[in-house]
């Protein structure tokens, strides 16, 4: 998931829990402060919460289908779905964001701030220039004192491994590493076969 549609969710489900949230707290407030009698407010009939000692929801209607087999495991699934969901939505939120731009020091007290993104496109361009290398993307995570890389090298078919990481730590990390001033640029790299076509021996 990419960070806009990611950003995007976030923002849909905040409003979607923030509305039933306001939705809930005004109808408690409306029927819990008596405030339909002394405002005289004209509630639809079989409105909820319209006085003190309503109930949301009548004895009736809410064992009207616990007699029924299909009730309580219906209701079991569906908590669970609920549950997973916001633990899915919960990690999504722990997860390591995208460093936006890092502190660099120049030595004269003031430091200067560099756009991760520019970084990443320098550290991404390096690596895909390397021997051996089919693309390459990065991406800068952690604090803008202490960033973090998190490199996809998508090698080319007669790329050796080894070699590739050793020059992309020796290369492409040291050179950013240096030029912002950096004592550590701690670096993941994860590595993928390009595909391609099998060659036909004859």
């Amino acid at each position: 998931m990419t960070r806009t549609v990611h950003a995007a969710v976030n923002r849909v489900l905040l409003g979607l829990v923030g509305l039933l949230l306001l939705g809930g707290g005004a109808l408690a407030l409306l029927g819990g402060l008596d405030l339909p009698a002394r405002w005289h407010l004209a509630l639809p009939a079989g409105w909820p919460w319209a006085r003190p000692d309503a109930v949301p929801l009548p004895a009736g209607d809410r064992t009207r289908f616990t007699d029924r087999g299909w009730w309580w495991p219906s209701v079991i699934a569906g908590l669970a779905v609920l549950v997973l969901l916001l633990l899915w939505w919960l990690l999504a939120q722990l997860r390591r964001r995208r460093l936006g731009s890092l502190l660099v020091d120049t030595g004269d007290g003031e430091g200067a701030v560099v756009r991760g993104r520019a970084l990443e496109a320098v550290l991404a361009a390096e690596a895909a220039a390397l021997d051996g290398v089919d693309r390459a993307a990065v991406v800068l995570t952690g604090r803008r004192m202490a960033p973090q890389a998190r490199a996809l090298v998508v090698l080319a078919p007669h790329a050796d491994p080894g070699i590739v990481v050793l020059r992309l730590s020796e290369g492409a990390v040291a050179h950013a590493r240096e030029s912002a001033g950096l004592e550590r640029l701690p670096t993941e790299v994860r590595l993928r076969a390009v595909r391609h076509r099998a060659e036909r021996v004859s």
